[in-house]
């Protein structure tokens, strides 16, 4: 009896270790490029058709007060990270930094990255390519499409080009699925990162969508990204995974509407538009006014996040790696600082409340409803917007979601606040000013 009592204890535990790595959620996340806020049907777009993330969002939640970052790269060393673009460093996020993917690898999970990675400069530089950041498989380009042509990698090797433009979404598609019917470990639970280059300035569409929808070019990259969002979500069905799997749809940064690109459309077809639409919110990519930052975000895990709820609570794409660390059982880096919070509470609508305070780069910062501005705060050149006053504002979000009156002069305690606080986050590194 002495021999077999101490064993007793662990019996119990490897009895109930299967019953915790099920309820670790695989996880898929479809990270669209230069996608507006109001592209979507379920967001008030009236031109374009968007069935199946319409249902997604019936089946899940959707978040209207969702934020990313104003420009690609930053956006995506946030999202990998959970660290603000000033701490991990954007396109130059160095090899350093701490990837959620890797911390899923030390966690038990198989690890994908497919489509646009973006945060290496734009070159092979090993040390900081997805293999190395945490990735146990990848295929996609490195960069964006501003030339109207991608090149290639599969893992750290060179894997061909294109300059059809209008194959990619289905490209990237079909190498997800690849990834869940033939490469994934049924004995682990997964992560898929898909990031699309559509619909970043030269965009296409194939030819099964071209011409079809009624809002243009735009409108038919938008329809088939509806699509084959919706072929995605009919693998894990036909897979048996869409129960256990914590998917997440939204994008990088608001769209290209500003005037000023009218006059160099970078070789799109004649007479195209190649943004969306930022709906009720004002201005778009590279913007610090929320059209550059605050876009559609959907979450559905059947049975634990509330089908068919909308919030308004502030969420953003540096609070996935705490809340992932939470659902898939592993811990944030304790050696830095991690911007983001966990916001499990309020995915299983446990809570209604989401962050109290969000930061627009150095420009400004939002706590509860109120936002202030800096005055012509910018820090992407090419992405400069015309149109800020020389005087720091405020806006009350809730009354004036379109930022159009400015109440820094009628309450200069408020100002005086969050000017302070904004101040608090670090200045931009050298290499993040491109």
């Amino acid at each position: 009896m002495k021999r077999i009592l101490p064993l007793f204890p662990l019996f119990l535990i490897a009895c109930f270790l299967p019953v915790f790595a099920a309820d670790r959620p695989n996880v898929v996340i479809v990270f669209t490029d230069d996608q507006g806020y109001g592209d979507l049907a379920c967001y008030g777009n009236k031109e374009t058709k968007t069935p199946r993330l319409d249902q997604l969002a019936k089946e899940g939640m959707k978040f209207t007060s969702f934020y990313t970052q104003t420009v690609c790269g930053p956006s995506r060393s946030a999202l990998l990270t959970g660290r603000y673009p000033c701490r991990s460093g954007g396109w130059g996020m160095p090899a350093s930094e701490v990837t959620f993917g890797e911390l899923m690898q030390k966690a038990g999970y198989q690890t994908a990255c497919i489509g646009k990675w973006d945060v290496s400069n734009r070159r092979a530089i090993m040390e900081r390519m997805p293999n190395a950041q945490g990735f146990d498989y990848y295929f996609g380009a490195l960069g964006a499409n501003d030339r109207g042509g991608v090149k290639f990698h599969e893992n750290n090797e060179a894997a061909g080009t294109s300059r059809d433009m209008g194959e990619l979404t289905t490209l990237y598609t079909d190498k997800s699925i690849e990834f869940l019917k033939k490469k994934r470990d049924p004995k682990k639970p997964f992560v898929l990162y898909l990031a699309h280059t559509m619909m970043h300035t030269i965009i296409d569409a194939s030819d099964r969508f071209r011409g079809k929808s009624k809002g243009g070019l735009y409108g038919d990259v938008v329809e088939e990204f509806d699509y084959e969002t919706g072929r995605l979500l009919d693998a894990l069905d036909e897979l048996g995974l869409s129960k256990n799997t914590l998917f997440i749809y939204t994008s990088d940064n608001g769209p290209w509407n500003q005037d000023k690109y009218t006059k160099r459309k970078k070789g799109h077809p004649p007479g195209s538009i190649f943004w969306g639409s930022s709906g009720p919110l004002r201005n778009g990519k590279g913007s610090c006014y929320e059209g550059g930052y605050r876009l559609p975000c959907i979450v559905r895990w059947p049975g634990k996040v509330p089908a068919g709820k909308e919030s308004d609570a502030v969420f953003a794409t540096i609070d996935f790696m705490p809340t992932f660390a939470n659902l898939c059982g592993f811990k944030v880096p304790a050696d830095r600082v991690i911007d983001g919070i966990d916001q499990t509470d309020l995915l299983m609508g446990k809570s209604e409340k989401g962050r109290e305070t969000f930061y627009f780069d150095r420009a400004g910062i939002r706590k509860g409803k109120w936002k202030y501005l800096q005055a012509k705060a910018h820090f992407y050149g090419y992405a400069r917007e015309d149109d800020r006053p020389e005087e720091e504002e405020l806006y009350d979000l809730e009354k004036d979601l379109g930022e159009t009156t400015n109440l820094a002069k009628k309450y200069p305690e408020i100002v005086a606040e969050l000017r302070k606080l904004t101040a608090e986050l670090p200045a931009y590194r050298p290499d993040e000013r491109r």
